[in-house]
């Protein structure tokens, strides 16, 4: 009989996986799911979602997880459905209701709202996020129902539009930059509105250049066979397409991919690049002035 609380069997799996997380998972658990399937050594995720969101989490396994800072700070785009005239504690529907405003709003009052908070705007962070104070995570002080003061931070919307409205709610496409919280721009949207507004649904649709249409869902990498699942996996250098390339060969690849410095036959822009030694992905490097390339982070053989 077999045992399906045994753990696996832990091997390398390098690459990077575009996850299409369900609602009701948080990012952790869904990357635990996501690394058991794939019976990965090493896994970590590139920006958390709250369990009520669904859509794109890039989750990095082996070495991808050395190159997935860039996805970290990469802009973000969701589509976020707002309702309006009721305030919830944590900001999204998996809060208690706290208090609730008559909604007389037309299409056009959104529209002009929604002007204001394109282009580099403060937020304040919520309380119920993963933002510490003391070591201890905002949210639990919040579940004490202890509130503290949080510096706001600058940030960019770089667009957002207006999808549907029906008087009552409305749907958002929203691209922003890192650090963003949808459910405090709801609730900023709905008090410059003299109103409340909190998000009922939110869906990441894109990480960077990476797309949820391009992603899987657990259930999907479930009923694939292990061949197929594995080539669900992006290559380690996806994450790092932005940068130039670096093309180095025998003698010189040795030497790079033991970490020493090297110098270039051909000029070659100053900065990161991505390196390949022998045809191969090598990891990245920096050109300093001279022709210098010295090594950054390295895959392991």
């Amino acid at each position: 009989m077999t045992n399906t609380n045994a753990k696996p069997s832990w091997k390398r799996v390098d690459g990077v996986l575009l996850l299409d997380k369900d609602e009701g998972l948080s990012s952790n658990h869904a990357l635990q799911k996501a690394r058991r399937l794939y019976s990965a050594a090493k896994a970590g995720h590139t920006g958390t979602l709250d369990p009520l969101a669904t859509g794109l989490l890039p989750v990095c396994f082996g070495e991808a997880t050395k190159f997935s800072g860039g996805l970290l700070d990469a802009d973000k785009a969701y589509e976020a459905t707002l309702q309006f005239g009721v305030k919830t504690t944590t900001g999204d529907s998996e809060g208690e209701i706290v208090d609730r405003r008559e909604v007389m709003l037309s299409r056009g009052d959104i529209e002009a709202a929604l002007e204001l908070f394109r282009g580099e705007i403060r937020q304040v962070p919520p309380m119920h996020s993963a933002l510490k104070r003391g070591g201890e995570p905002l949210y639990r002080l919040a579940r004490r129902g202890i509130e503290v003061e949080r510096a706001p931070r600058v940030l960019t919307i770089h667009a957002i539009e207006l999808l549907d409205f029906s008087g009552m709610s409305c749907r958002l496409r929203v691209r922003c930059s890192k650090g963003t919280y949808i459910r405090t721009l709801a609730e900023d949207i709905g008090e410059h509105l003299a109103s409340y507004a909190h998000l009922t649904a939110l869906r990441r649709i894109a990480v960077g250049d990476f797309s949820v249409a391009d992603a899987a869902t657990l259930a999907e990498l479930g009923a694939l066979s292990e061949d197929a699942r594995m080539e669900k996996l992006k290559p380690v250098d996806a994450l790092l397409e932005a940068l130039p390339i670096v093309a180095i060969d025998g003698k010189s690849a040795e030497r790079f991919l033991h970490g020493n410095p090297i110098r270039l036959d051909a000029p070659t822009r100053l900065g990161a690049h991505r390196v390949y030694a022998d045809g191969r992905f090598a990891g990245t490097g920096e050109v300093a002035p001279g022709g210098i390339l010295e090594a950054r982070r390295l895959v392991a053989a």
